[in-house]
């Protein structure tokens, strides 16, 4: 009898392999950390061999902890950084390029050619998107442009594209002996080269994007079987489950119903609300997104409200700045002064999200005076999380007409109770933390697990769903509105940094 789920969560920092029992608690975890790549400035890259080495390893060692066996297991899914992008050449497995990571901003000159004929928002009635850096089409077409032979060996036949879940699912099903080329329909709605109303490849974007149809994956559902493992320590576990991050944490946070919504605290911060079966197209700078699909029921769209940096924030003031030895240090070091001391933190290191979109954007710090201290930017730093949390939950209520009474919360910031208690001051609504915290590998397993028959139905998942924690907003309304507008301020002047 199989008792347990597996799910690899391929992150923009990590991998991670977590064995769920039937209940939802983890029974083994490991983690592996991977190398961040800056050729040059606004340049991020991961090499996949790496993160394929990592996979495996974060899989041996989690089977071993409890002397877990392939017969175990259920089922495996997959969560993973989305719009990352890989090309590799199907007869070696080997990729042409390291991985061109969703933070990269290469493709500025390419989104403001594009954006010309039609501006930003030409194609978002078909893929819900704006022209952006972020996405996968421009990065593929990036590739096939500039690395030696690219193009050639993609009219060929012979070169396949995948955002990481694509690769890792080719990997896990033999690679170049029969990997399975497969995506779903959460990772292709990041390309922009999906249709959300066909759930397909658009064959008039391939064109204008100039991206062979040859190289692309069949887009399949969130919840199905796609294939069996070819790695021994797994050797044929079903790999039935594949959701983009962010998608991955919405299921774990079992939000099903049409309203609900979850803000997911990592490298970025990813605010998605279920919009049911039909998709909303943004008016106020949020996107249009699958949310999942469960094998052969209807497609769940989202809006999505993403912000590049918040987590990554702490992170570069720890590495980069030395300020902190350690990422939990952060909230002590801002614990040291009584409030931000008129210091705001703008982090447009790679332009900003939602909802500007603005690529030419640059971080600031705003509102220095000899009085600030690195206490101050601690705290501000922190506050910037909260701040854009609130811009993109304004712009997604403006956009379904629904009020959030409460934000879900998950991700490894919300461990931090200065932060959170922040975010429930400055939205002015309760803020919840769920019991289970691994909400994106837990939404992998649980489509997994509903592809294989390990759980009869999406009640069997919202009884397993329960709070941990809430903040409840304890600030005066005028402060409240006094931070916020310096927060608008400071953000006005990132803009157009970049000529």
């Amino acid at each position: 009898m199989s008792n347990y789920l597996g799910a690899i969560d391929q992150g923009t920092t990590s991998t991670r392999f977590i064995i769920f029992d039937r209940s939802g608690r983890i029974a083994a975890a490991a983690q592996k950390e991977h190398e961040q790549i800056y050729p040059q400035p606004g340049w991020v890259e991961h090499d996949p061999e790496e993160i394929w080495g990592r996979t495996q390893e974060v899989i041996a060692e989690a089977m071993h902890q409890k002397g877990f066996r392939p017969k175990d297991l259920a089922a495996i899914g997959i969560t993973n950084q989305r719009e990352t992008t890989v090309l590799w050449h199907r007869k070696t497995g080997r990729a042409v390029h390291n991985a061109v990571v969703w933070q990269d901003t290469r493709v500025e000159d390419d989104v403001a050619e594009l954006s010309r004929n039609g501006g930003q928002d030409r194609f978002r009635q078909q893929t819900g998107l704006p022209l952006a850096t972020y996405f996968s089409g421009l990065k593929i077409r990036w590739i096939l442009n500039h690395i030696p032979r690219a193009r050639e060996l993609a009219e060929a036949g012979d070169l396949l594209f995948g955002n990481i879940d694509t690769y890792l699912v080719w990997k896990l099903t033999g690679g170049v002996n029969g990997g399975i080329h497969v995506t779903d329909v959460t990772n292709a709605s990041r390309t922009q080269l999906m249709d959300l109303s066909t759930l397909n490849w658009n064959r008039p974007l391939l064109q204008i994007f100039d991206i062979p149809e040859a190289i692309l994956p069949r887009v399949a559902s969130s919840s199905e079987i796609y294939g069996t493992a070819r790695l021994h320590t797994i050797e044929g576990v079903p790999v039935a489950g594949i959701l983009g991050d962010q998608q991955a944490a919405l299921v774990g946070q079992t939000c099903f119903n049409s309203g609900q919504a979850k803000n997911t605290y990592g490298t970025g911060c990813f605010l998605l609300m279920n919009t049911g079966t039909s998709p909303v197209l943004s008016k106020y700078g949020l996107l249009t997104t699958v949310g999942f699909k469960f094998g052969d029921q209807p497609a769940q769209y989202a809006l999505e409200g993403s912000v590049a940096i918040t987590g990554a924030l702490v992170q570069w003031i720890r590495d980069n700045l030395g300020l902190i030895s350690t990422s939990a240090e952060i909230e002590s070091l801002a614990r040291t002064v009584k409030d931000n001391g008129g210091v705001y933190f703008v982090p447009a290191f790679s332009g900003l999200f939602a909802p500007y979109w603005q690529s030419s954007a640059r971080g600031v710090i705003a509102g220095l005076t000899r009085f600030a201290n690195k206490g101050h930017i601690a705290r501000a730093a922190l506050e910037a999380t909260a701040y854009q949390t609130r811009e993109v939950l304004e712009s997604m209520e403006l956009d379904s007409g629904n009020r959030l009474d409460t934000l879900r919360t998950d991700g490894g910031m919300v461990e931090n109770e200065l932060l959170m208690q922040f975010q429930a001051d400055i939205l002015d609504r309760d803020v919840i933390r769920p019991i289970i915290k691994e909400t994106t590998a837990l939404g992998a397993a649980y489509a997994a697990g509903l592809a294989v028959g390990f759980y009869k139905n999406l009640n069997e998942l919202r009884e397993k769903w329960g709070i941990d924690h809430t903040w409840k907003p304890n600030m005066d309304p005028a402060v409240r509105e006094r931070l916020y507008s310096g927060w608008k301020k400071a953000v006005t002047r990132s803009f157009n940094w970049v000529e």
